[in-house]
């Protein structure tokens, strides 16, 4: 059993990993099927080689994506959601979605509590 101020450090640690953006960036993208590490770095736009390397680390030692390295030359290696990934895959989606929708109204948002501050 774990301590109580360890399991909230723990609970704090895990928010952290799943609430970062490139976490919640590529859980989305291997929502829909599994992907080898050049394809999902083509499809997360912005994330450099090294970012993406520590995201699917930390991601996989959580359990939340797993790792399947497969016997060709060179070998390929492909990533996939666990049971886990895929039942936060529907938190981060709605998060995902919710961001999509509200964007507009965020940057007026922004611009104007700016214009209000300077």
């Amino acid at each position: 059993m774990v301590a109580t101020a360890d399991r909230d450090a723990m609970v704090r640690d895990i928010l952290g990993r799943i609430g970062d953006k490139w976490s919640v960036i590529v859980i989305c993208k291997l929502g829909a099927s599994p992907l080898r590490f050049n394809e999902l770095k083509r499809r997360v736009d912005g994330i450099t080689q090294r970012m993406l390397s520590a995201t699917l680390r930390a991601l996989e030692r959580d359990g939340i994506v797993s790792r399947t390295v497969h016997p060709t030359v060179p070998p390929q290696v492909e990533y996939a959601l666990t049971d886990t990934g895929h039942g936060l895959l529907k938190v981060v989606q709605s998060l995902a979605y919710w961001t999509e929708d509200h964007v507009e109204v965020i940057s007026a948002a922004r611009d104007e509590y700016d214009r209000r501050s300077h």
